[in-house]
């Protein structure tokens, strides 16, 4: 009997954590969809954004370099920025963890050439992570809300920027959850800075980005590629001094949203994969329930009538 017993009181126990895992992987679900529309919003935007950053790009190569710090491609300062976007909760899977280990691959690449990395971190589990395995972060941010904002995404990233404008950083990267589906996100690193030539976040860049280019070397676009025709007023050097500081700081908030759909997504699968394991437990605990009980059924009886037996001997 104590041994029935026992599988009962695992049943209840396992039976509850079935339900909390069923109503955190129904919230993560809620959540999804909303995030999920805001990434699908966003996309279209930094994509026209990008380009009619390379066409303006193409309207000032005969003004001087100086003009336009966020476009200096020279090592100067030796160090390099690296902003990873992790999340502050947990049971998300390995989502964390992947991050983790792209931001770890980035930063051991960085250091092989020769740079010394800023480790600016969003999310307290990313940061513990790294703190654990060696490279603790120089900055971590743990305040942003669950659907975080463009202001959020500014504040993040200004003091990035700003360092690379006045030249105390050589390039900046970005680590981030790119969103894929409910059911696949994938961890990329993608150079913020110097500006790609063709300009900002592209999807679909993976973790195997280029280091910062030698001092003076330029990449060229390729011969015969489509370019769309614009007419800009006032002149293209104005409108890029006010558009890209603002861009910049668009594609930190769209690796952050991103980002953000992401956990939702991990941590929706990984709820229901706990779910089901809960059910397939209490399924078979409850065969096993059933043979002991049985068992002991039958021995009572046996006992029943072993006992009918020598009272009628």
């Amino acid at each position: 009997m104590a041994k029935a017993r026992e599988i009962k009181r695992r049943i209840r126990s396992i039976d509850n954590t079935r339900q909390i895992t069923k109503t955190m992987e129904m919230v993560a679900a809620s959540k999804l969809k909303r995030a999920q529309d805001r990434v699908v919003a966003a996309r279209p935007f930094d994509e026209m954004m990008r380009r009619v950053i390379a066409q303006l790009r193409h309207g000032i190569r005969d003004e001087s370099p100086e003009e336009f710090p966020l476009l200096r491609d020279q090592r100067v300062s030796g160090r390099a920025g690296v902003l990873v976007v992790t999340s502050n909760r947990g049971l998300a899977g390995a989502f964390n963890a992947n991050l983790v280990r792209a931001a770890r691959s980035l930063v051991r690449r960085l250091r092989e050439n020769g740079f010394e990395v800023e480790l600016h971190v969003i999310g307290k589990k990313g940061a513990a992570m790294l703190r654990y395995q060696g490279d603790p972060p120089d900055r971590t941010i743990v305040d942003l809300s669950d659907r975080p904002t463009f202001q959020e995404a500014e504040d993040v990233a200004a003091p990035l920027v700003e360092a690379f404008a006045a030249r105390r950083l050589d390039a900046v990267y970005l680590v981030y959850s790119l969103f894929k589906s409910p059911v696949e996100q994938r961890p990329v690193a993608a150079q913020l800075l110097p500006l790609p030539e063709e300009g900002g976040l592209v999807e679909g860049l993976t973790a195997d980005v280029e280091t910062p280019p030698a001092e003076g070397r330029r990449s060229e676009t390729p011969t015969g590629a489509y370019r769309p025709i614009y007419e800009f007023l006032p002149s293209p050097g104005e409108i890029l001094h006010g558009v890209l500081p603002l861009f910049l700081k668009y594609g930190v908030y769209r690796a952050v949203i991103e980002s953000a759909a992401s956990e939702h997504g991990a941590r929706r699968t990984a709820m229901k994969n706990a779910t089901d394991n809960a059910k397939e437990m209490i399924r078979n605990l409850t065969r096993s329930y059933n043979r002991a009980r049985q068992a002991q059924i039958t021995q009572e009886i046996a006992e029943l009538v072993g006992g009918a037996e020598a009272l009628r001997g």
